[in-house]
């Protein structure tokens, strides 16, 4: 990737119609032509988790789409709150089956879950190759239970900017500083009470979606054996949500998978540590690109 220009394109947000008539907040930067790669987030988060992944592999020659899952950030909620996995997944695969070409998927927790789901069951394959962030078929319970916790502590919202910027740097206190009203601003909404609450649809904690992913789970492992495409795992050498023993669980079911254990990341990786993310992401991309460049190699 080392001759990709330096300077970071512009984004350009369009607002995309899901197969049930919903409309995500989907984002792009860099041109058409350039390879693709779809970024997914995690439960509660935004296509904002991603930015300065997207800022940098952009300005590395890579074509970036980033969304806001149904129920999330700027994409629109469910009517009623019935949220299932399966309008998560259908969603990506539209998403993926949209591009140019099929792109590399990197999916942090829900996101990551949703594309090893879609990778295993779907043929041809809708990804070039798969990138988990944090996540595996079978994770730990108690991980999962503090950051459920975490979403659901704050129903009427906060007083103002300063009282979330506190109480997220309580929940993430191995991280320097606290957010500003700038980084705040597209995570929360302001209602009517004149209070901030995070952005994302309350229903989503509210329905059956939690205890649906937990059933999923046969599903998953089920999936992941029938993945076919280069897939890189990066945990957080300090995750709550991934363990040893998950990770060595899914390199059975996966076994052409690459792990690494970014140093010091929590379960938040693209967070805790964005620089290293950011290197292995790209790393991972050269090395396809080298294997795509072999005589006689098999195209991705």
């Amino acid at each position: 990737m080392d001759n990709f220009a330096a300077s970071t394109p512009a984004s350009r947000t369009e607002f995309v119609a899901t197969g049930d008539g919903l409309r995500l907040a989907v984002e792009t930067r860099a041109a058409a032509d350039a390879p693709t790669l779809l970024f997914a987030h995690g439960f509660g988060q935004t296509r904002g988790a991603w930015g300065g992944t997207v800022a940098a592999l952009a300005a590395q020659g890579c074509r970036c789409v980033s969304y806001d899952a149904r129920g999330h950030g700027e994409s629109g909620r469910v009517p009623g709150g019935s949220y299932h996995m399966q309008q998560f997944a259908d969603d990506l695969l539209g998403l993926a089956r949209a591009q140019p070409a099929p792109p590399i998927l990197v999916g942090a927790s829900l996101g990551g879950l949703l594309g090893l789901v879609t990778a295993g069951e779907t043929r041809p394959a809708p990804f070039r190759a798969l990138v988990l962030v944090d996540i595996t078929p079978r994770w730990e319970t108690r991980g999962v239970e503090r950051i459920l916790a975490f979403m659901q502590a704050h129903p009427d919202g906060f007083a103002g900017y300063a009282e979330a910027a506190e109480q997220i740097a309580a929940y993430l206190p191995h991280r320097a500083g606290r957010k500003s009203e700038e980084q705040l601003r597209p995570l929360l909404r302001e209602g009517a009470d004149g209070r901030l609450r995070w952005h994302w649809d309350p229903a989503l904690l509210a329905g059956d979606l939690v205890a649906e992913s937990e059933r999923y789970q046969p599903r998953l492992f089920a999936a992941a054996a029938q993945v076919e495409v280069p897939v890189l795992l990066l945990s957080g050498e300090r995750s709550d949500v991934v363990s040893h023993a998950t990770v060595a669980e899914f390199l059975e079911l996966v076994p052409h998978a690459r792990h690494v254990a970014v140093a010091g990341a929590t379960h938040m990786v693209a967070g805790d540590a964005n620089d290293a993310f950011t290197r292995e992401i790209a790393s991972f991309i050269s090395a396809l690109n080298d294997a795509d460049a072999r005589p006689g190699a098999r195209a991705l």
